[in-house]
């Protein structure tokens, strides 16, 4: 007590020492509990897809995704329903520097061009190669850039070369393999009546021209970019070919003069109305050939696209993937949802709901799925001849010399050496830059 009152400011330090103890601890205590309800609070996972699929995937792939892992929300972006606008869009975002998106729903050709920016993350060490040999490997193919993984698929595609089984049927024929037989059996069908025009394709200048050519290409044993070596193809023999191909279907009578402004949906209703007997175009097709109101249904047949003499076929790959945005601040729960979605049974929910192609070779055989997609087994055929587009980061620059010569090319603006040299200086002038 003397003490105290000889050195009453002593008190005061004890007083306020304590007060500061507690007032820290109340803080620490308030911080620990905040950590705790955030942290049982979910996790937000942000991804873009056009406006078509974001309903399919929220009521067959995220509800189920949701239930499994309740720490884990999928918030679905719907954009726009073109494409090349949702690469936009993504690509705007990783410009910015910090992407909203933690998923990347990717088209094919977005890879080499994503991960070259280093927009991506690398998932070459997250699976084994006993885990990759489920899919379709040049679906695996199509996720990578300079041999390090990227993107795991989750549908495929490729292109699908379409008949009318009841004509051939009717004339003995088998569907042909070449492209000199695809030319007879048009002729024979159209000569007969059964049909006004022969063979229908995307012609249009736009992404789905160079896709189609890229199988026509492949047909005529040719080649667009070797992305080893960044050697250039298209001024040779086997592209001139291929073009003077595509040009005598016009010249021949065997499509129609307005095929060369054709993108898929105009050549898909004028195959299902009965005007053209050969479709080149996508499985998306088949479900709406054989609708209930289709002039066509159950008339058709698939089969991989055609070659010249002594070639071999290939279907360009299509196909969309995912990816973990670099820019994620939750890059271990996107692994979840990417291993998640990309697995056996998610995808045959997906496929049964929207009809989509599997990229899980185990599912073109699935009993649930044959009940439904009884063609699928076929379509396994024709991924399995699939060809990439060039797997180059300068893919998008590449792909608009193609389409801009090619379109001058098959219009008879340009001849086809004339354009085709022209294409080929500016490729090789774009790779080098």
């Amino acid at each position: 007590m003397l003490f105290s009152r000889r050195f009453p400011f002593l008190s005061i330090f004890r007083f306020k020492r304590w007060r500061f103890l507690a007032v820290a601890i109340a803080a620490l205590s308030s911080i620990l509990i905040s950590w705790a309800v955030m942290a049982q609070q979910p996790v937000t996972l942000r991804l873009l897809m056009t406006a078509p699929d974001a309903q399919p995937w929220r009521e067959a792939m995220v509800a189920e995704f949701e239930q499994k892992y309740p720490n884990i929300r999928i918030e679905v972006v719907e954009g726009p329903n073109a494409t090349n606008l949702i690469e936009d869009l993504y690509t705007s975002a990783f410009l910015l520097g910090d992407s909203p998106y933690d998923l990347v729903n990717m088209d094919v050709i977005w890879t080499p061009k994503f991960a070259a920016a280093g927009w991506l993350v690398d998932l070459t060490d997250r699976v084994t190669p006993e885990q990759l040999e489920g899919f379709s490997t040049v679906d695996i193919e199509g996720g990578k850039y300079n041999d390090r993984l990227y993107r795991l698929p989750l549908r495929s595609d490729a292109g699908v070369f379409y008949y009318r089984k009841d004509l051939l049927d009717k004339h003995g024929l088998q569907p042909p393999e070449t492209f000199d037989e695809l030319m007879e059996q048009s002729k024979l069908l159209q000569e007969s009546g059964d049909v006004p025009w022969g063979y229908v394709w995307q012609g249009r200048q736009y992404e789905g021209l160079a896709a189609m050519f890229v199988e026509v290409l492949e047909g005529f044993g040719g080649f667009w970019v070797n992305p080893d070596t960044l050697e250039v193809g298209l001024d040779r023999p086997e592209t001139i070919n291929a073009i003077n191909w595509l040009r005598s279907t016009v010249s021949e009578g065997v499509s129609p003069p307005g095929v060369t402004t054709y993108q898929e949906e105009e050549t898909r209703r004028f195959f299902q109305s009965g005007q053209a007997a050969f479709l080149r175009s996508w499985p998306y097709v088949w479900p709406l050939a054989n609708a209930d109101d289709s002039e066509i249904k159950g008339k058709i047949g698939i089969k991989p696209m055609l070659h010249a003499q002594g070639q071999e076929s290939g279907a360009c790959l299509g196909g969309w993937g995912l990816a973990i945005s670099k820019s994620s601040r939750h890059q271990e729960e996107a692994w979840q949802a990417v291993q998640f979605f990309s697995s056996v049974e998610p995808q045959r929910n997906y496929i049964l709901e929207a009809g989509y192609v599997p990229s899980r070779k185990v599912l073109f055989s699935d009993p649930q799925v044959v009940q439904k997609f009884p063609h699928y087994p076929q379509l396994l055929e024709i991924v399995g001849t699939a060809v990439l587009r060039p797997p180059i980061a300068q893919y998008a620059q590449a792909s608009d010399i193609l389409q801009r010569y090619l379109s001058a090319a098959l219009t008879n603006r340009m001849s086809p050496e004339e354009a085709m040299r022209a294409a080929a200086n500016e490729t090789r002038t774009l790779l080098k830059t």
